[in-house]
């Protein structure tokens, strides 16, 4: 089998969206709503502390919020970001492959990696922008 040695840096997002783990799961909601995405890395400063996804949140919010009593919306915005992420999430650096990052997804079961460079969030690589890889890939081999 052909190593892939495109490096993470050229397939991530650069300057993904990131959350405090002070935040509510609400605000945290809305932020993967509003962006049509499924993962926030967690940061105290720039530093990664965490990561926390969609399903970690739907957990606990019921699937018709604006339906929801008042207490139960109280309730969901004191619980914050912090009491329910991931801490220290498996990350990858920007010069690793694409390969190494797809491996540790599989071996680790996660569908995304934070990219840190210098104790630094600079970049989230997913399971979406390895497909898109191999799709070009395809792509241009029938051409």
């Amino acid at each position: 089998m052909k190593r892939h040695i495109s490096q993470v840096q050229d397939f991530m997002t650069r300057r993904p969206i990131v959350i405090s783990p002070d935040a509510s799961l609400v605000d945290a909601y809305g932020l993967m709503f509003d962006n049509e995405i499924r993962r926030l890395p967690v940061v105290v400063g720039n530093e990664l502390v965490g990561i926390i996804t969609l399903s970690d949140i739907q957990r606990h919010i019921p699937p018709y919020l604006e339906e929801a009593d008042v207490q139960t919306r109280l309730t969901l915005l004191a619980r914050k970001v912090g009491d329910e992420m991931a801490p220290d999430p498996i990350a990858i650096a920007p010069d690793d492959t694409v390969q190494e990052a797809a491996a540790r997804m599989l071996e680790d079961q996660v569908s995304g990696l934070p990219v840190v460079q210098d104790g630094q969030v600079v970049g989230i690589i997913t399971e979406s922008d390895i497909f898109k890889l191999i799709v070009n890939g395809w792509t241009s081999e029938e051409q």
